[in-house]
């Protein structure tokens, strides 16, 4: 029987993470479905977005079902370059919080269409 997993990003610029508010997160699946939508508040934080993953109790044995759902998370912001985090982990219970740095445009003189991508390895469980 499937469980519930939530995902929250948190969106922040500069090394001093100053929150970044109204940026436009994206959670889709691996299949490219999506699977929410949220906007980040004054906190650079958004709600939480529910995902359903596997219960725990399929991922007790060795060879058994990841305890886990992998995700990929998009996220804009106005004047800020895009980010692209690959393999995002959600598991039952839990809320996974993702950090994301944006780096401004003007740091990045002819790279508006530029995407940092970041690639979440699995875990070997």
């Amino acid at each position: 029987m499937p469980a519930i997993g939530y995902i929250q990003a948190k969106a922040f610029t500069s090394r001093a993470k100053l929150p970044l508010e109204d940026a436009a997160i994206s959670v889709v699946d691996e299949s490219g479905k999506l699977l929410g939508l949220r906007t980040t508040n004054s906190s650079g934080v958004t709600t939480p977005i529910r995902i359903t993953v596997p219960d725990r109790s399929e991922s007790q044995s060795p060879g058994a079902v990841k305890p886990y759902v992998t995700v990929n998370l998009y996220a804009r912001a106005e004047d800020y370059e895009q980010v692209l985090v690959r393999g995002v982990q959600v598991f039952a219970d839990t809320v996974t919080l993702q950090e994301l740095q944006f780096i401004p445009l003007s740091e990045l003189p002819g790279s508006r269409r530029r995407v940092e991508i970041f690639d979440i390895p699995p875990q070997n469980l």
